[in-house]
């Protein structure tokens, strides 16, 4: 059994931002007095600080209210939302989209309303918070599979009770927050094919970010968007945002809007924020090289890292964690690149399993190589200072 690690280490803190991102250099950032190169953030376009959100945003707020007032189902439905809706289901070759007030609420609030007692969930063990909390919520009987294997998927899902569940839902992550891999979707979607089993991804990290056009994990697996009926997304990452939203045909959104909770009593986003997103849709749709330039980046960073001897997993995502094992030395890790101008987290239990702990590298289209080569020699140094 694994000795528990001591609290000093575990517990978190926050930093105050005391400058946000300009336009010309959106990974630099001002944290308490200090200039540091940001790499923590998910911004993976570098979209939060692009002049078009903050005019279409601006524009709304000149023609609408700021605040939505209601929940949807009242009078807090407008025409942005509405037209956001029904660009992200376009984008996601989707019949509907249904917007949530964040990814959190939208995993409680779609999970809870497509299974309950008498029902049957199998997740990845690795699964997001959220997805993990909605199944817990939703009362249906959760089982979970070993990290990224599908082998394992299959034997839970053939596992004896199978029967006598109403419907099962298989549920991962697109991209892994943590640790940047993908799912083995094209598995998973071969287990899905027949019965009450439905699959559900939550590809906040993926979306955006890769395939050709930036349909995310299901793109990248060559996996047609009809292959999995539930998909989450969420817009405060590749879209530079805020919210999220579920896609899928019409009868399924019809029913998570009228039986999820987190989305019937939560007032709607504010219109000016729909307003935004709809311009970084846009951008993402408008603008491939961005994801070319992450992706070119996350290859220069792997090179780089590799240079200085670091441990790399595989990801193919702008996700690039370091596995460091003690939560106290990922701390002092994190404290000397700060010193030195680096923002990077550490990552420590219960957010990754004892004995994971890391420094996760967020990559932006932002950066520039030079970013990542100095960052990496920086770490290089102090990796083998503190080995």
């Amino acid at each position: 059994m694994e000795r528990p690690e001591p609290k000093a280490h575990l517990r978190r803190t926050r930093r105050v931002v005391e400058s946000h991102p300009q336009p010309h250099d959106a990974t630099q950032v001002i944290v308490e007095g200090r200039r540091l190169r940001n790499f923590c953030s998910n911004d993976y376009l570098g979209l939060s600080a692009h002049a078009a959100l903050a005019q279409a945003a601006t524009y709304c707020l000149q023609h609408e209210v700021f605040g939505a007032g209601a929940s949807h189902l009242v009078t807090g439905h407008m025409r942005e939302h509405h037209a956001l809706e029904e660009e992200l289901a376009a984008f996601t070759g989707c019949e509907r989209a249904l917007l949530f007030s964040s990814g959190y609420l939208a995993n409680l609030g779609v999970i809870g309303a497509l299974v309950g007692r008498g029902d049957r969930i199998v997740a990845d063990r690795l699964c997001h918070a959220s997805l993990l909390d909605g199944a817990l919520l939703s009362g249906a009987r959760l089982r979970r599979y070993a990290h990224g294997d599908g082998s394992a998927a299959a034997r839970l899902l053939h596992a004896g009770g199978a029967d006598s569940a109403r419907r099962t839902l298989l549920i991962t992550d697109g991209v892994f927050s943590m640790d940047g891999d993908v799912a083995p979707l094209a598995e998973l979607c071969a287990l899905t094919g027949q019965g009450q089993t439905l699959l559900l991804i939550d590809d906040a990290h993926g979306l955006g970010v890769l395939g050709e056009l930036g349909r995310g994990s299901l793109e990248y697996c060559g996996l047609a968007p009809a292959a999995v009926p539930v998909l989450i997304g969420t817009l405060g990452k590749a879209f530079g945002s805020f919210g999220a939203f579920v896609a899928g045909d019409a009868t399924l959104i019809e029913q998570v809007l009228q039986h999820a909770r987190s989305y019937i009593y939560t007032t709607a986003l504010p219109p000016s924020v729909a307003a935004a997103t709809r311009a970084a849709l846009r951008l993402i749709i408008a603008e491939p090289w961005r994801r070319e330039r992450v992706q070119a980046l996350t290859q220069h960073w792997r090179r780089a890292a590799a240079a200085q001897g670091l441990p790399l997993t595989d990801s193919p995502s702008p996700i690039q964690p370091l596995i460091v094992g003690d939560s106290a030395r990922a701390l002092a890790l994190s404290e000397a690149l700060m010193a030195e101008g680096f923002w990077v987290s550490a990552i420590r239990p219960p957010t990754v399993p004892v004995g994971t702990a890391r420094l996760r590298v967020s990559l932006s289209a932002a950066h520039a190589e030079s970013d990542l080569d100095a960052l990496a020699v920086c770490l290089g140094r102090h990796w083998r200072e503190f080995a």
